[in-house]
């Protein structure tokens, strides 16, 4: 095509100069014509000029170079805001490592200001002290723990998933941020003596000085003290089963499973006693119960069968509920699912069975038979773990007994809507030790805490606002002058609108956000609240969803980054087998 083209564009550009030069030719002046005439020689310049055009003509120009596409210009951009993303999380995930490594100075209490005592560190106890203004009060915390448990990851520690420090947060690293100093104590609150406002507390601790029991006097009290393990009187509960509530369950859990296996592999073991010793018995089919069974399962099907071949045809867990079904709280169809998702993994759920007797070989159980009627039959065990109800600390009993009207309460301390204990006018109380209508479960705790530490937040204000309203009745009572009275009388009536204001928050109200579990083989099941309804779900995605809730829930990004490297470790190299 190039080719053919040239000869066109030569004969326009040679059609072009003879066209100019005739025109030159014509606008010659006759004086230079004439010269010519008489012999003058005849210029070659439009000669070489018409050369050069026809050359310059006849020569293919080099066609211009397209300009390169520009490929992947929204991903290249896509990748830039992901690395600043990534860059920016991480200088503020630094800065807050920074932060908490490094509190400021507090100033002292103010002996002027009341003390607020509140004996726990637990889920209600701690809600109350992130949200509230410790500069309003002289802050007392007693607790015989000196951290915070994250408490719905603790099955998970007992089968190495999860390092135990990793769900613990050191009391102090919390209360050295607050605006104002706190005093802590690690001690047991031993009574309340709700008449004379003070609280006996007394060291438990191994080490003690010469001061191991004091009393500390308060204005105002909130006891978060929790509760204990029920065992509903059943004999031999306490001397044999094992509970899941505190640290040292967990790890005592984690030693007794190496502890079986172990020794269901000693030399000449009988075959009764290795069923017996791989027998592991789980009392209580609510969360707590229903989580550790399937983390135990997972322990066995991902490590204990690699490294302990020996066990394999013999370990079994079984999980026994006095109730129809399991995870009562749950919807019908999550029920369900979860009994279906035990079956697969050969998890046996013994429900409408109640323990009678509990020895260090089998609990005694009676259960309904096909033909409806009642047999007691005896279950060996070599594990038996207990988690199943809650019963009232010592303290809590004794101020109860002090109190007339808590005389008909027998679940815990009785409040009313503002969690004020009924019979007292300067106690509170949150979490289990307090019936309020309501599970107790750490989210209750969680919320009842936050509206404490509003409510307390409020009445210092308030206080504040009534101490002004007094020195202003005072100027206009001995103001000079009426322009300085009515001054005064705004200021006044500005004031009593704001104490209207601060006034009017109403009573604790629960807001459920849903339930969640996990059931093993990482699967989970959530009854979330949704609009005016529930959303159930269940499966592998939900396991997701439990994970990332239990993150957001943590109390500290040192537990996030931690419980993510636990999960991490745990799924790279497989869980510990070893006994500690």
């Amino acid at each position: 095509m190039a080719s053919a083209m040239r000869p066109f564009v030569a004969h326009s550009a040679l059609a072009q100069l003879q066209h100019a030069g005739r025109r030159t030719f014509t606008t010659v002046r006759p004086s230079v014509i004439a010269n010519r005439a008489r012999g003058a020689s005849r210029p070659v310049f439009h000669q070489i000029a018409l050369r050069q055009s026809i050359r310059r003509a006849s020569t293919e120009s080099p066609a211009a170079k397209a300009a390169p596409k520009r490929r992947f210009g929204v991903l290249r951009w896509m990748w830039r805001a992901t690395y600043l993303s990534v860059l920016g999380g991480l200088v503020y995930t630094g800065y807050g490592i920074w932060v908490m490594r490094n509190p400021n100075d507090q100033p002292d209490p103010d002996p002027s200001k009341k003390t607020l005592v509140i004996l726990g560190t637990g889920w209600g106890a701690v809600s109350l002290l992130k949200k509230l203004d410790t500069e309003n009060y002289n802050v007392v915390v007693v607790s015989p723990r000196n951290y915070f448990l994250f408490t719905p990851l603790l099955p998970s520690c007992t089968t190495g998933t999860i390092e135990h420090r990793s769900i613990m947060e050191p009391i102090r690293n919390f209360l050295r941020h607050k605006k104002a100093a706190v005093k802590f104590y690690e001690a047991e609150a031993t009574k309340i003596d709700y008449q004379k406002k003070v609280v006996y507390i007394s060291d438990k601790s191994e080490i003690k000085g010469n001061s191991s029991a004091t009393q500390v006097p308060f204005d105002m009290l909130v006891v978060g003290v929790g509760a204990e393990n029920a065992t509903f009187g059943i004999p031999g509960v306490r001397e044999n089963a094992l509970f899941l509530k505190e640290v040292g369950d967990a790890q005592a859990i984690r030693k007794r499973i190496m502890d079986c296996c172990e020794t269901a592999t000693f030399k000449d073991q009988s075959q009764d006693e290795i069923r017996r010793l791989l027998h592991m018995v789980v009392v209580g089919g609510g969360p707590t119960g229903v989580e550790f069974a399937g983390e135990l399962q997972d322990f066995f099907n991902d490590d204990l069968k690699k490294w302990i071949p020996d066990i394999k045809s013999n370990f079994h867990v079984t999980l026994v509920e006095a109730l129809p079904n399991v995870l009562p709280m749950f919807s019908k169809q999550l029920i369900e699912y979860t009994e279906k998702t035990f079956k697969e993994e050969t998890i046996t759920i013994r429900t409408k069975t109640m323990v009678k007797n509990v020895t260090d070989k089998y609990i005694e159980a009676e259960s309904v038979g096909p033909d409806g009627k009642k047999v007691l039959e005896k279950i060996p065990f070599g594990l038996l773990v207990w988690a199943t109800g809650n019963a009232l600390r010592p303290v809590v009993k004794d101020l109860m007994m002090q109190i007339p009207a808590q005389k008909d309460s027998r679940r815990g301390l009785a409040v009313n809507e503002y969690l004020v204990v009924k019979g007292t006018e300067s106690i509170w109380a949150v979490g289990d030790c307090a019936v309020a209508n309501y599970a107790p479960t750490a989210q209750v705790a969680a919320q009842e805490g936050a509206f404490l530490a509003r409510l307390f937040n409020q009445m210092a204000k308030t206080e504040e606002i009534d101490q002004e309203l007094k020195k202003l009745s005072a100027a206009q009572e001995t103001a000079p002058n009426k322009e300085t009275r009515d001054q005064v009388f705004t200021e006044i009536k500005e004031l009593q609108k704001r104490l209207r204001r601060v006034k009017q928050m109403g009573p604790f109200e629960y807001s459920h956000q849903g339930s969640l579990a996990y059931i093993g083989s990482e699967k989970a099941v959530a009854d979330i609240s949704w609009l005016t309804g529930n959303f159930a779900t269940g499966g592998t995605l939900t396991y997701f969803f439990w994970q990332s809730a239990y993150l957001s829930m943590c109390f500290s990004t040192r537990n996030r980054i931690l419980v993510i490297l636990d999960w991490a470790k745990a799924k790279i190299f497989g869980r510990d087998v070893s006994r500690e």
